[in-house]
């Protein structure tokens, strides 16, 4: 099995973090820490095992900081470039901006930089994206699923076998885990600079059976309040 990433790889940075006042004041929520690394960290470090190279992370918020770690930070393995913002861009204009930074075939994976899952596979990345580029019916993204946390019981999602469709009110839905796996062609009616959230492109998508996910059976942490952050390091 190739564990080793060779498609570009995004980690989310650029949001404001307003739940997580006033911590997020002075510091951006994916340089927050837990176990004493911040939360970026945990992910660079996880994709660096698994052989990533090329990688974007996008800023806007006290991104001066999230520039400055980087300069500090001890991953020589990887190529990491930062994509400015001059304001949030949510997270489609983020990755539609990112991409300019890529040498990109046609798929690239993204992960948001304020959730912590140090069991995340990466090293099942490449994996799924040999078998995306076989299928017969043109896949725009895969989704990477968590059970229900506590925070969004209602979920975001619904998974009818290996394809997500919206929320119906009767099947099980699940929630977003800030991961997946998209195809550049996904973000091709965003101009560049322009704001535009995810969701509304991968529901356009959806009924076309272009997006296929899965559900991930890790610890996963959306760390979105000072008392999840508080409670996590706890357990940890």
């Amino acid at each position: 099995m190739n564990s080793r990433i060779h498609i570009p790889c995004m980690v989310l940075a650029a949001g404001r973090g307003e739940r997580m006042r006033p911590l997020t004041d002075h510091t951006p929520k994916p340089l927050l820490r837990v176990k004493d690394k911040t939360l970026l960290d945990w992910h660079l470090e996880n994709l660096a095992k698994c052989g990533a190279h090329q990688i974007v992370i996008n800023h806007a918020w006290l991104g001066e900081k999230i520039v400055q770690h980087v300069k500090d930070s001890s991953f020589p393995e990887l190529h990491i470039s930062l994509s400015e913002e001059n304001s949030a861009l949510e997270t489609a204009g983020g990755l539609k901006q990112a991409m300019s930074f890529m040498t990109i075939k046609d798929y690239f994976f993204a992960i948001n930089g304020d959730v912590f899952c140090p069991d995340f596979p990466f090293n099942k990345i490449q994996m799924m994206v040999d078998s995306l580029r076989q299928s017969k019916q043109p896949v725009l993204a895969h989704l990477f699923l968590v059970n229900n946390p506590a925070h969004n019981m209602d979920g975001d999602f619904c998974l009818n076998k290996d394809h997500i469709t919206e929320k119906n009110g009767t099947a099980q839905s699940y929630t977003f885990s800030g991961a997946g796996i998209y195809h550049q062609d996904l973000l091709k009616g965003i101009k560049m600079g322009e704001v535009a959230k995810l969701a509304p492109i991968l529901k356009l998508a959806m009924p076309q059976n272009q997006v296929t996910g899965e559900l991930l059976n890790v610890a996963w942490v959306d760390v979105g309040t000072p008392e999840r952050l508080i409670e996590l390091n706890r357990k940890i």
